[in-house]
């Protein structure tokens, strides 16, 4: 299934806020195409299906973090509303509210985003404790999760992976290089 919204531009608006990879109400907003306010109206409207975990409102200190190392969250500064941050589990049940077509996209793009993410850092975590052939094997692995987190609308035509274990510090280096698709 081809979706409109890329793994990329998912990827580059997941933030970790207290331990936790989340997206804010505004980031949500613009990848399902809707008004901020109507996010949080959802949310707002079905408080019972967002537990702590699943939402949560950011604090002032958290709020000008962002607006001091992120470019794109420079209009929160002089805002007098606190952003919503969206864990994963959160995204998956304002799914079920937000019922737009592009929000159905935009889910499916989260989903498999953080599913990538999520079995890329697994595969990664068993990088050393691997016998040579398995690092070979994860390392094919992780090097196709990079080519699916990266761009999904340019064919592979070479790759090469390069691990290094120096004092227990592990480096993976993956080139894959890549021409676009001609549809």
């Amino acid at each position: 299934m081809k979706t409109l919204i890329g793994f990329e531009e998912i990827e580059d608006k997941i933030i970790t806020l207290r331990g936790q990879k989340v997206l804010l109400d505004r980031d949500v907003a613009t990848l399902c195409g809707v008004e901020t306010k109507r996010v949080n109206e959802a949310l707002r409207n079905n408080l019972d299906k967002f537990p702590k975990d699943y939402c949560f409102t950011l604090q002032v200190s958290e709020k000008q973090y962002l607006v001091e190392n992120f470019d794109r969250f420079s209009v929160l500064k002089h805002s007098t509303v606190e952003p919503k941050a969206f864990t994963e589990k959160g995204l998956y049940m304002l799914a079920t509210i937000l019922k737009s077509s592009r929000a159905t996209n935009a889910t499916f793009a989260i989903i498999e985003t953080f599913a990538k993410l999520r079995e890329l850092s697994r595969t990664l975590n068993n990088l050393p404790d691997a016998s040579e052939e398995q690092q070979k094997s994860l390392l094919e692995k992780s090097g196709d999760l990079f080519t699916d987190l990266l761009d999904n609308n340019l064919q592979a035509t070479d790759s090469e992976t390069t691990i290094e274990l120096n004092l227990a510090v592990l480096k993976v280096k993956h080139t894959v290089k890549r021409k676009a698709d001609k549809e």
